[in-house]
């Protein structure tokens, strides 16, 4: 049977489009930084005594807490970013549909993950 690949292709392990690969690391890593960081804050939330505006204000200014909170946006979000790509991907088949879909998908992720880094940051710093 005569293969279409080329040895470079064999060797580095690339499907057809060169990057899928990759694409399933990175949704596997994100899935692993994810566990720890899901379960700190489920935990927390669940410990706060009181939860008041002033109480989760003063927790979420804590420069460690403030760090943790937004690696866990950024990853979240990236996360749910390469499963909705991969969904798009599989499931519509009109090219322009799912340009548009990816386009849209990678749109609304940089947005949420950009007001949630900003909120976090506007707690942290004190801005009212």
């Amino acid at each position: 049977m005569m293969s279409f690949r080329t040895p470079l292709s064999k060797a580095l392990g690339l499907g057809a489009a060169g990057e899928g690969a990759a694409h399933w690391w990175m949704q596997r890593l994100t899935a692993v930084a994810l566990l720890p960081l899901v379960l700190w804050f489920g935990f927390s939330v669940a410990l706060i005594s009181e939860m008041d505006y002033a109480t989760i204000t003063t927790w979420i200014g804590s420069p460690f807490i403030s760090v943790l909170l937004i690696l866990l946006i950024v990853t979240g979000v990236y996360h749910m970013q390469l499963g909705l790509k991969i969904i798009v991907e599989d499931y519509i088949h009109v090219p322009w549909m799912k340009l548009t879909g990816i386009i849209l998908v990678d749109f609304v992720c940089i947005v949420l993950m950009v007001a949630g880094i900003l909120s976090v940051l506007k707690i942290l710093l004190g801005a009212n």
